[in-house]
């Protein structure tokens, strides 16, 4: 048994997955992998003391992972000792949470009311063709990942395309096509100013 520095309080200590590196050799996929899962672990270890702390680690893990594949989720209820259908039903019942990878780009039109009627559904199969990918799917480069989202509360400037945090608002087919040119070049796309 081991003890929490913070609380005090006593955990079990658990094999950390994590090989050591030797020096001078690249990781391998495995090694960062069994690197993430040992990050993993210290998380778990900090917060499963405290009731109510499954979003939190969840949150953490998917920083980690950069989102929360079955595996993860698995690993997470086997230690907080819940069943995984708990971990799931959280994991899909918060918008926040990710259970497929996601681009380096991510491309979300709005399909609330006033930026449907301006003409959103045409944006979306832009992107679509464009990145010959569907709602929900990340290109095989990783590159993009296209989302549809609800209102985001800027309907005077529909419709609206959110690539990654910038707001584009009144946009076109034409200018979505540029946005793509423009990060497939490395470069960075600001919000677009009405």
């Amino acid at each position: 048994m081991a003890h929490h520095t913070e609380t005090g309080e006593s955990f079990r200590e658990q094999e950390a997955p994590v090989r050591d590196y030797q020096e001078g050799k690249k990781p391998t996929q495995e090694d960062e992998r069994a690197k993430k899962f040992n990050d993993l672990e210290r998380v778990i270890r900090r917060y499963s003391t405290e009731a109510g702390q499954l979003i939190r680690i969840l949150q953490k893990a998917q920083d980690i992972f950069g989102y929360l594949p079955e595996d993860v989720q698995a690993y997470i209820a086997e230690k907080l000792e819940i069943p995984v259908s708990e971990v799931n039903g959280v994991v899909t019942f918060y918008s926040l949470f990710i259970t497929e990878p996601k681009g380096k780009n991510m491309l979300n039109i709005c399909m609330g009311t006033a930026c449907y009627v301006k003409g959103a559904q045409v944006l979306m199969d832009t992107l679509k063709e464009q990145l010959k990918i569907d709602e929900g799917e990340t290109t095989p480069d990783g590159l993009f990942t296209i989302k549809s989202t609800r209102c985001v509360g800027a309907c005077g400037l529909a419709p609206i395309l959110v690539a990654n945090e910038n707001v584009h608002g009144k946009i076109s087919s034409g200018e979505i096509k540029k946005i793509i040119q423009t990060f497939r070049k490395g470069e960075s796309v600001e919000n677009q100013k009405h």
